[in-house]
């Protein structure tokens, strides 16, 4: 009869949770983990509840991290651990949960789509425009842009002289 409480509970602050209600949700998932101590799912929301709440980011990782350590094959306990780091502004712990999340969990898009999310853009090809423009939005356009130049960052003409790649586009001319 508990675990079904547990349950109501954790289902109540779950739904909380996800309208934004992060405050309210608290009390719930508290009386989640109460009454179901073992269940790495009600733990890893307890974490993400108290990190959007009450901004306590050590409880909230070491909460976690203790569930993806219960269950490491689970893809949602490491978005919640993401979350939690990304609530904090530690983007890069982020980022690495995310990393191993991929490789015990390998087939969960959701890791991927977050990864994505967290990662830094490539600039919009016409950069006077903004990234939303549809000549920036144009799937021809982008495919014709060229690459950045990996050190420098400058646009490398396709079909360049290798002096372009390693100069980031201004050769030099020998006199």
């Amino acid at each position: 009869m508990m675990d079904t409480e547990a349950f109501r509970e954790f289902k109540t602050g779950l739904t909380l949770l996800r309208d934004n209600y992060a405050m309210k949700a608290l009390p719930h998932m508290r009386r989640a983990v109460d009454l179901d101590r073992n269940n790495p799912y009600y733990m890893s929301y307890l974490g993400v509840v108290l990190a959007r709440s009450e901004g306590k980011w050590g409880e909230a990782e070491r909460l976690c991290d203790s569930a993806v350590r219960m269950k490491r094959n689970q893809a949602q306990l490491y978005l919640n651990l993401a979350e939690v780091y990304a609530t904090a502004g530690r983007r890069d712990d982020a980022v690495d949960a995310l990393q191993t999340g991929l490789k015990y969990a390998r087939r969960d898009i959701r890791l991927t789509i977050a990864m994505n999310k967290l990662t830094a853009r490539r600039p919009p090809v016409l950069s006077f425009l903004s990234r939303r423009h549809p000549l920036n939005r144009h799937r021809r356009l982008k495919s014709i842009s060229p690459p950045p130049n990996t050190r420098t960052g400058v646009p490398v003409p396709r079909g360049a002289p290798s002096c372009f790649h390693q100069l980031g586009g201004m050769a030099k001319r020998a006199n």
